[in-house]
């Protein structure tokens, strides 16, 4: 769509400018000194003005790309979030960050979102969440009554019927460009093919949208395929992960309500701190387990699909797919909740013949039945994948990799192939000789030679390859009809109660000779029983020790503040500080993710901690408050900046600065004070030179800073 009102490009001189900007911010909020691929382009084009389509892997970053411009910008962010639980997600972390942010939506009361309205009227909120249902009630007032600086419309997937996640409410969005034609609209997904995103933009109706796109790759998520385990094996595998991270989060999805519930009491009854979601809760019940996992209080979530999108945890060490899902789009998605701070993480996706039929019904049902067909199959593809998983999950979105990934099941343990031909003949034959009206169970236990009512009944006892495959597993036969499935040899009637058919293919193959290849079922190694193994892993190393004293802080701390852990530090950041060891607020500031408000109000408990597990003593010589003050101060840190952190008034960090000055302690003014601000200080002291000068000073600046400048004006005096 042709823009009828171009923007300027902004000179190298300007860019450059913005790019400092840009940086110095996020340090200041994000402790964070460069910026992931594309991040920065996307920020750059937003100021100058322009729309943007973003796609970023889940955990690459997207949020910064508005976040960023938001600050920097006069007026308002709005960011439109699907679902309220992320919404409080992400403002929660903002504010943790200093940030000041809000959300609006109809889990609160109405008294508490006029509140956030007025502070929005008045200037005082930088980005403000919302659902698309209540922008569209708010659009025609917000456009002519405050000054907005942005809109990100954030999981824009949604948008479009050729996402996996369409929803209609976000259809209204594109009534957002006659409202503010003048303002720059970014749409932000981490999963979207080409039919998609160009789909995102034109339902937007986004003027000249540039494209960014970012590597899909996720190295540090390990990937694995299991598949035709039975729900014992299954419950042994998830029992096996959370052993092998007993103080990190994980997720099992499963296909449906029921098999969530069975899963979430079977680890409750192990013993284990397992959380429930899905869509037939109560939203109450569903944002309270939420809640609970978040904050770290329950380890494991148990879940439908409906959970987990724009889930910003980030010490989310594993997910576990119960169920094959129905494409690619959504399995990326859930697996990209792992290892968001660039971490190792583990994801494993279960699959079985039982799964393959549901997702073909459900396709068979849905609105579009051959777009969804075609994207089950390709999800499939994956699943069956006897190369490098990696490669065939980038091939999807468009992206090349010319190399296997040397982290996946696939590259770690090639599958071992053998000739399956009489094995397929057996069941083909079988099928055939039932009539081809059974179902994939019946067909295995008469392979088998098994016992059963119906099967006596119905005479299949009596054809000749009952028992042919009796020396076949129950399992090692579902894994061979469901290559013999994905290989086009038999097929499923929905109508006829999942009854296997041979097709003309696998009429060809059953009178062949040739030799046709299948892959040898592997056992999966697990353990020998779902048993909660109540022992704690004995930290032996000083840095394992460090690593478990500082997670325990971190613990503490989120608590008091009421706050999820990984919001006072991310994983990445507490190893960091072991990596590093800092004993000095100088050192501690250059760990990645330590931001000024984190620096100032946790940073000294940490520094603390630090030290005493170096065996130094836990406060350095110059730990009194001024002391911390100037320090903070030496690193750039303004004295509003530090009362606001510190939840204190401005008069005291004032205060500190001025006994400091005053005992000759520190005199670096410029970092404390402008020039402007010193010289109409003086102004004002020849004006007023009894006590009416603080009354008077204070009426143009902060509290406390008029009496600092009577301090350097001594200072320098006596120089």
């Amino acid at each position: 769509m042709p823009d009828s009102n171009p923007k300027p490009e902004p000179t190298a001189p300007q860019e450059a400018t913005l790019r400092s900007q840009a940086l110095a911010l996020l340090r200041r909020f994000y402790g964070f000194t460069s910026f992931r691929s594309m991040q920065e382009d996307v920020i750059l084009h937003t100021l100058g003005g322009g729309d943007s389509v973003v796609l970023m892997p889940t955990g690459g970053g997207k949020s910064l790309c508005y976040q960023i411009p938001s600050l920097m910008k006069e007026g308002c962010g709005i960011v439109v979030s699907p679902l309220i639980a992320l919404m409080n997600d992400q403002v929660q972390a903002l504010v943790a960050n200093g940030i000041p942010a809000a959300a609006i939506h109809s889990c609160q009361d109405e008294a508490s979102n006029r509140q956030i309205a007025d502070r929005l009227f008045a200037g005082q909120v930088k980005l403000l969440y919302i659902s698309p249902e209540r922008l569209q009630q708010e659009v025609a007032r917000w456009s002519t009554d405050i000054k907005v600086s942005l809109i990100a419309i954030d999981e824009a997937h949604c948008i479009s019927r050729w996402g996996h996640d369409f929803r209609p409410a976000y259809t209204q969005l594109a009534m957002l460009k006659s409202h503010f034609p003048r303002v720059p609209i970014m749409a932000l997904t981490a999963t979207a093919d080409a039919l998609t995103r160009d789909d995102i933009a034109q339902q937007l109706r986004l003027s000249s949208p540039r494209f960014f796109i970012t590597s899909f790759d996720r190295p540090n998520l390990s990937l694995k395929v299991c598949s035709s385990l039975s729900s014992k094996e299954r419950l042994k595998q998830i029992a096996a992960m959370i052993e092998r991270h007993p103080h990190d989060a994980g997720i099992v999805y499963a296909m449906t309500r029921r098999e969530v519930e069975t899963i979430y009491r079977s680890l409750t009854a192990l013993g284990y701190r397992a959380a429930l979601y899905h869509a037939g809760m109560a939203p109450a019940a569903r944002d309270e387990m939420q809640r609970l996992w978040v904050s770290g209080e329950k380890q494991v979530m148990c879940a439908t699909v409906a959970f987990g999108m724009g889930i910003d945890k980030s010490n989310i060490r594993w997910v576990i797919h119960n169920n094959l899902p129905s494409n690619i789009e959504s399995y990326y998605q859930e697996i990209g909740r792992a290892g968001r701070d660039g971490l190792p993480a583990e994801t494993i996706l279960n699959y079985n013949f039982a799964d393959l039929v549901t997702l073909r019904h459900f396709a068979d049902e849905s609105g579009m039945p051959e777009l969804n067909h075609e994207k089950l199959q390709r999800m499939i593809d994956f699943a069956e994948a006897k190369i490098c998983r990696r490669r065939m999950l980038l091939s999807y979105f468009g992206e090349v990799m010319d190399h296997d990934c040397g982290n996946c099941d696939v590259c770690s343990n090639p599958p071992e192939r053998f000739d399956g031909l009489m094995l397929i003949k057996m069941a083909l034959s079988a099928i055939i000789r039932m009539g081809e009206k059974e179902g994939h169970k019946m067909v295995i236990d008469v392979l088998r030679g098994m016992s059963g009512a119906q099967l006596t009944a119905r005479g299949y006892h009596l054809i000749k390859t009952y028992g042919a495959g009796r020396e076949v597993a129950f399992g090692d036969w579902k894994d061979y009809l469901t290559q013999m499935l994905q290989m086009g040899l038999v097929e499923v009637a929905y109508n006829e109660g999942n009854a296997l058919k041979v097709t003309p293919y696998g009429r060809q193959v059953l009178f062949s000779s040739e030799p046709f290849l299948l892959a040898r079922p592997r056992r999966q190694h697990l353990m020998r029983g779902a048993k909660r193994v109540a022992v704690e892993p004995v930290a032996s190393s000083p840095s394992e020790r460090l690593l478990a004293a500082l997670k325990a802080l971190r613990s503490k701390v989120a608590k008091k503040e009421h706050l999820a852990d990984y919001m006072v530090f991310s994983d990445r950041t507490l190893q960091q500080m072991v990596e590093r060891w800092p004993v000095a607020i100088k050192e501690l500031y250059g760990v990645e993710g330590m931001s000024n408000h984190k620096l100032v109000r946790y940073g000294f408990a940490f520094l603390q901690e630090l030290r005493a597990q170096r065996g130094l003593p836990k406060d350095s010589d110059d730990a009194s408050a001024t002391s911390r003050v100037l320090a903070f101060v030496g690193l750039g840190i303004t004295p509003l900046e530090i009362a606001g952190h510190q939840g204190v008034k401005s008069t005291t960090i004032y205060g500190h600065l001025t006994r400091a000055i005053t005992d000759g302690l520190f005199d670096d003014f410029k970092l404390v004070i402008t020039r402007q601000q010193y010289l109409r200080c003086m102004q004002l002291r020849q004006l007023f030179p009894g006590p009416e000068y603080y009354i008077e000073a204070e009426k143009e600046m902060p509290g406390g800073l008029p009496r600092m400048a009577l301090a350097i004006a001594e200072r320098l005096t006596r120089k």
